[in-house]
């Protein structure tokens, strides 16, 4: 059977003061006697214990000093420690405390006061450890319900047209490519640089989720829109802000993710010289993730099908981007796709 001894470091530079220590508690626990601070840190390289017993007056490094190391080092600053000594001094257990001891028990001490004050600890240390993982578990299964119910959202916007299958992962892949390589190949760096990539990768699904307020006979039409026609689907992008606006009143998801949503949503058909929609913003006045968005929902729309077109190839999709630079597209952008459009369509092909 597996030893399910907890693992003890007894840390005193008095030999007799380990031995007493040890006495009390190896038939309890895995003891191991150390009898300097240096040597702590080279056995904890090896070993990592439950719980650590540190004296306090010891030469060279003291156990304040040790603490504060411990402390110091992520790899041990959740090791509870007990500070030992023969102080009977409330400023040096307040010191000990405040470094971020545990407890502070007096030599000499009794061996039954010392296993209960060290049982109590690790008992605490698990309460601890079982919650922090209920917590992290309770986070995961609320991320999931909230990707889960945004995904299905916008797949509900796109399975009102069967031509544009998988148009949401495929931009949500192009966006990412886009930003990574913005800040490989120093386009818009600084600004690239403060997105939570992840959070806004996920939150680009919504950039059409205003579709869902156009009728099916506008939305689906295979003819050219009449001009009527048309201005009921420019009013797609302050629908999707009004629904995502709507989403907020009603859950906890982090609002940098609706951030990056609304602006999806409202700048991806605006224009760089200023004849987009809705607001006819232009340069840079357009948020830089709409320029991006602009790219990847342009090339993907040209290289499937529509009901109102049929897919154009990678190079004549590519032609097109490139002959939009300055007028529909951000010409810094268009440069870093004529670099990596491979990549798009690597993409594009599944």
């Amino acid at each position: 059977m597996k030893n399910s001894k907890r693992t003890i470091f007894i840390v005193d530079d008095s030999k007799s003061n380990l031995v007493m220590a040890s006495d009390a508690l190896s038939v309890e626990y895995k003891v191991y006697t150390i009898d300097s601070g240096a040597k702590l840190f080279s056995m904890l390289n090896k070993i990592m214990p439950d719980l650590i017993l540190l004296d306090v007056e010891m030469p060279e490094m003291n156990g304040f000093e040790v603490l504060s190391k411990l402390k110091a080092d992520s790899r041990f600053e959740n090791i509870p420690v007990i500070m030992l000594t023969a102080l009977k001094s409330s400023e040096a257990e307040l010191e000990g405390l405040s470094l971020g001891a545990v407890d502070f028990i007096t030599k000499p001490f009794v061996s039954e006061l010392l296993n209960k004050r060290i049982s109590l600890h690790l008992q605490l240390l698990d309460y601890n450890q079982h919650l922090e993982k209920m917590v992290e578990e309770k986070v995961k299964e609320l991320v999931e319900l909230k990707n889960a119910v945004i995904k299905t959202t916008a797949e509900l916007v796109e399975s009102r047209d069967e031509n544009t299958g998988h148009h949401i992962e495929r931009t949500q892949a192009y966006v990412r490519l886009m930003i990574l390589n913005m800040l490989k190949h120093d386009v818009y760096k600084d600004e690239a640089a403060s997105f939570d990539i992840e959070l806004a990768v996920q939150s680009c699904q919504l950039h059409d989720v205003g579709k869902i307020s156009i009728s099916d006979t506008i939305l689906l039409k295979p003819g050219k829109l009449t001009h009527e026609e048309f201005a009921e689907i420019k009013k797609h992008p302050e629908k999707g802000v009004d629904i995502i606006n709507k989403m907020t009143g009603s859950t906890t998801i982090d609002s940098s993710f609706f951030d990056y949503a609304r602006t999806f949503a409202i700048s991806h058909h605006e224009k760089w010289d200023g004849s987009g929609y809705p607001h006819g913003v232009s340069g840079e006045n357009i948020p830089l993730l709409g320029r991006v968005m602009a790219v990847a929902d342009v090339y993907d729309a040209l290289v499937t099908d529509r009901p109102y077109k049929k897919a154009f190839t990678h190079n004549e999709a590519t032609n097109i981007i490139k002959d939009g630079k300055g007028s529909h597209f951000d010409p810094a952008l268009v440069e870093l796709f004529l670099k990596i459009h491979n990549e798009f369509e690597q993409i594009a092909m599944g």
